[in-house]
């Protein structure tokens, strides 16, 4: 007798197969079809005019990708190929297989509804159970851009070139006007050689012009900043005090060297990557729910620090349906950390936690378990903070923060495998993470109705 399962594969079916029995019933791809199934896709249906051939319903289009996300299947020529090779898949298809570009374009079409169902995954969750809003810590992360480093173009470049062509189209122009023919080498055609370099000046006062717009959008930034200092430091000589550091220099109008502007996605912007080095990226924030880990707040910035990425959190926080619950308290770090952003969390009802600093990993033993200060006798609200960041409640709820909201970006990056956006455009990356943090939601409320 053969210790070996017998293989034979030209025997076939008794009956007709059906790729239900095929998939476990805790199976991801499930899970993913139930949710999708009862959210509402009318903003979506009604879109459709209803002439020519059938059309693959949304819903699977939807259940596809959002699979595919969850599952590390980004593209739409592979999420193609798994319907053919993938038993889940073709279960999430429901044994059609939707071709790359019907992917695409539905993506690309729908990209600001599917956002918007967003929510209804939220309140689904609710109603599941499985989600009970009260603290958010808020991070970002670098996400690559789908654009060329080698396509950028930073303002000093942009001069010399600029610099260059002018000169070799005023020496062009000269041959084209001279009586002599016998100075112009042979093959070269002029009038199409200073066409050529007038196309390639028009592109690079396109790019100054979009360096110059950034540089005059950073400096009111930088200038409102200043400006606040400058106060903050009166407003300590005029209370008798005596301002701690040196002054602050104003900000430099106009654009840097260094500023540049990508020509393969212009929205993009280069920024600081983890490891060292800069890349040319998106900063996606997220407001991660402290108990479930399940996203409740996503946007897409260009800024590179995060010190702007409060106010656009606090607006979400604040339209999310009341049904879900009031959120308390607000958790970053100290990149978030400014005295607008502590005014703005208590404006909108939520108890800041903003670090005042970089927090140390080893507090010593005597120290963490000293009895805590009594509440400072102001109303100041940064006195406030800072004194409950000292407690032992609010330095426990502190610590939350790096366990909550760094997993699920390592989740998505490792795991997921999601890494780069797919389309270009600040609009765009900004509807892409809205789906790559849906199907982490979802994900995430699988595993969370298994436990």
């Amino acid at each position: 007798m053969s210790r070996f399962v017998a293989v034979d594969r030209q025997t076939s079916y008794l009956l007709p197969p059906s790729v239900d029995e095929w998939l476990p019933d805790d199976h991801l791809a499930r899970f993913v079809v139930e949710v999708i199934e009862q959210l509402d896709l009318s903003e979506i249906t009604r879109q459709y005019a209803g002439r020519g051939s059938a059309a693959h319903h949304p819903a699977v289009l939807l259940a596809l990708l959002i699979y595919g996300y969850a599952s590390g299947v980004h593209s739409s020529r592979k999420i193609e190929r798994a319907t053919y090779d993938s038993v889940a898949f073709r279960y999430v298809a429901a044994n059609t297989h939707p071709d790359h570009d019907t992917l695409a374009n539905f993506r690309r079409r729908f990209l600001k509804q599917v956002e918007a169902l967003f929510v209804q995954v939220l309140v689904l969750a609710r109603e599941m159970k499985l989600l009970k809003l009260g603290h958010i810590a808020l991070d970002g992360t670098k996400v690559g851009a789908n654009a060329s480093k080698h396509r950028a173009l930073s303002w000093a470049h942009a001069n010399r070139i600029e610099a260059q062509l002018q000169g070799e189209v005023q020496t062009l122009l000269a041959l084209a006007e001279a009586s002599d023919r016998a100075a112009i080498p042979d093959g070269m055609d002029v009038p199409a050689e200073i066409a050529r370099r007038k196309d390639r000046l028009s592109a690079i006062a396109q790019a100054k012009a979009k360096i110059e717009e950034r540089a005059a959008e950073r400096h009111q930034i930088e200038q409102q900043e200043y400006e606040a200092k400058i106060a903050h430091r009166q407003a300590q000589r005029d209370a008798g005090h005596k301002p701690r550091g040196k002054e602050p220099e104003p900000p430099q109008a106009g654009p840097a060297d260094k500023d540049q502007v990508n020509l393969t996605d212009e929205e993009s912007r280069i920024m600081p990557v983890s490891g060292g080095g800069f890349a040319q990226s998106y900063n996606a924030q997220a407001g991660v729910d402290v108990d479930t880990m399940l996203v409740l707040t996503r946007h897409v910035s260009q800024a590179c620090n995060d010190k702007l990425e409060v106010v656009p959190t606090l607006e979400q926080i604040t339209a999310l349906p009341a049904v879900l619950g009031e959120v308390q308290t607000l958790i970053t770090d100290n990149g978030f950390y400014s005295q607008a952003n502590v005014i703005a969390c208590q404006d909108a009802g939520i108890a800041p936690l903003l670090a005042l600093k970089r927090q140390g990993h080893h507090t010593p033993v005597m120290e963490r378990f000293a009895a805590d200060a009594p509440p400072p006798e102001t109303t100041n609200p940064l006195v406030q903070m800072a004194h409950r960041l000292g407690t032992q409640a609010g330095r426990a709820l502190y610590g939350l923060r790096k366990q909550t909201v760094e997993p699920v970006f390592g989740i998505i990056k490792r795991v997921m495998g999601w890494r780069q956006m797919s389309m270009r455009g600040l609009a765009k990356a900004q509807g892409e993470w809205g789906l790559v943090t849906m199907a982490w939601n979802i994900r995430r409320m699988h595993v969370l109705r298994a436990a």
